[in-house]
């Protein structure tokens, strides 16, 4: 092991090192002393990198959205663009409960995050976010697209279905970590993809189509689509 913090790669290492840290002992024990020892380096690298642990939580938020980002462009693109949706909702879930608390960090919540939307419409949910943010909320707004383009749904700004599913998978997922959810036989379909169904048969899609693009689903993807 070493200690050498001018290693060309001790940020990411200390990165890396924090989402360990964050998977097996919790936001309480992300500190420098115990972030260093985990990447094997000294504490000060986490002063000379970052400036501090506030500088490298916002790194380690901007890698968790990264790899929400991957696993996004991981879910094939088929000519169902319901299909895909649901498919990268229930990819979502499936990071956040690989690492419950990385996705906490991410959206400031159990630890800053630096994730807080800035002032504005719903349309401007990206504005002020960092550019990892920017980079996968993007990818939604996409496939949300592709859901418009298709004619699947009535002729809406892309930019103003994302956030609708965007928060429906989110408050989902946060029940789901809390234990909210758990006498329930299969919650993902039950309740994540019932009511993702439910907002794209609102914004005018037809339910029978709706349910037969996302049923089958949640078989496939529960761990296939895991960074």
């Amino acid at each position: 092991m070493t200690t050498d913090n001018s290693l060309p790669n001790a940020p990411t290492r200390l990165v890396e090192a924090t989402i360990r840290v964050l998977a097996t002992s919790g936001p309480s024990e992300v500190k420098a002393r115990s972030v260093a020892s985990e990447a094997g380096l000294s504490t000060m690298g986490v002063y000379t990198h970052f400036g501090g642990v506030p500088e490298l939580l916002q790194a380690v938020a901007d890698e968790g959205f990264k790899r929400l980002a991957a696993v996004f462009k991981r879910v094939p693109i088929t000519d169902d663009p319901i299909t895909d949706l649901c498919a990268m909702l229930l990819a979502c879930r499936d990071l956040a409960r690989s690492n419950p608390h990385l996705y906490d960090l991410m959206f400031g919540l159990s630890i800053d995050g630096r994730y807080s939307p800035s002032r504005g419409t719903m349309t401007s949910i990206a504005n002020g976010q960092s550019e990892a943010f920017k980079a996968t909320y993007a990818i939604l707004i996409d496939a949300c697209a592709r859901l418009v383009d298709a004619k699947c749904v009535r002729k809406i700004d892309p930019a103003l279905i994302a956030p609708q599913l965007w928060s429906a998978a989110h408050g989902f997922i946060m029940l789901e970590l809390a234990g909210h959810f758990s006498g329930m036989e299969n919650p993902a379909s039950q309740i994540l993809v019932a009511t993702c169904n439910n907002i794209v048969v609102g914004l005018g899609a037809k339910r029978e189509k709706v349910e037969s693009s996302t049923a089958g689903v949640i078989a496939g993807s529960a761990t296939a689509l895991e960074p």
